[in-house]
């Protein structure tokens, strides 16, 4: 079953983007929504294309760009998808590529599944928690089946954490006061030079299992559909997503959709 929700998972993405890709090289308007984030044309299409994909697997599903359910009806869930059809709308707005589709499958508020797609690239990086395995792979036929995916991808593992240089990847359009008093601290407490690279989306987690950045801190809001993929993928290599206040895991389905502040990184 876990394979199988895999490859739709995969299939889901590499189709939202080849969708997401047709509006980024046309002419678009955006909205501002309610909560102050832009809305594309893109965002609507992907968003359509991967319940296309989910909705046959009857696991429920909670994306960015559907109504969403009163915890009432989501509490007894113990699968469900999470998707956001296209993280980082600010920058397929500006137009630098740094824009990402993310499928996660979710068992008792737990990641077990995690999909990235990014469409200008056509780099997929896959997570599956149970099997502790993660790897990437550049898409270069959108036809190709899990197997041929999976015979073409480069697997990412668990890297040294002893290097002289610490690489903080922060967001490159939500840095906040509290980020760079913790990049200070860092600083401070390790005796360690600090680089700073800046990503936006969820290719944040990707660039952190691919060994090019060791640390991601968040103290600025998330929702639980931009880190449920990317937390999978790092949870397969054994990369955490803390939650500051608890020093727990970061939790999904909760009657709050929205992420408490978080930090990315091996124990």
């Amino acid at each position: 079953m876990l394979e199988n929700n895999l490859e739709i998972a995969i299939r889901a993405s590499i189709e939202a983007g080849k969708k997401i890709m047709d509006v980024y090289n046309s002419e678009f308007d955006y909205e501002i929504k309610e909560d102050n984030s832009p809305l594309t044309e893109a965002d609507k299409k992907a968003n359509d294309i991967i319940n296309s994909y989910l909705i046959p697997t009857e696991i429920p599903i909670i994306s960015e760009e559907n109504k969403q359910l009163e915890y009432s009806e989501r509490k007894n869930w113990k699968l469900c998808w999470i998707v956001d059809p296209l993280d980082g709308t600010k920058e397929f707005i500006k137009r630098n590529g740094e824009f990402t589709v993310n499928i996660a499958l979710v068992n008792n508020g737990k990641p077990v599944l995690g999909v990235i797609y990014v469409p200008v690239t056509k780099e997929l990086y896959v997570g599956n928690v149970p099997d502790k395995t993660t790897f990437k792979v550049l898409v270069e036929d959108s036809s190709w089946s899990l197997n041929e995916i999976i015979t073409k991808s480069t697997p990412l593992k668990k890297h040294d954490t002893s290097k002289k240089i610490i690489r903080l990847v922060g967001s490159r359009s939500h840095m906040s006061d509290e980020t760079l008093a913790f990049m200070e601290k860092l600083k401070s407490d390790n005796k360690k030079e600090l680089k700073i690279i800046s990503k936006g989306s969820s290719l944040k987690f990707c660039i952190i299992a691919e060994d090019l950045a060791d640390v991601y801190p968040r103290f600025a809001p998330t929702m639980e559909w931009d880190t449920a993929a990317g937390q999978a993928i790092c949870n397969a290599i054994g990369i955490k997503v803390m939650a500051l206040d608890t020093k727990k895991e970061l939790s999904y389905n909760k009657e709050n959709l929205l992420n408490p502040w978080f930090v990315c990184n091996y124990d």
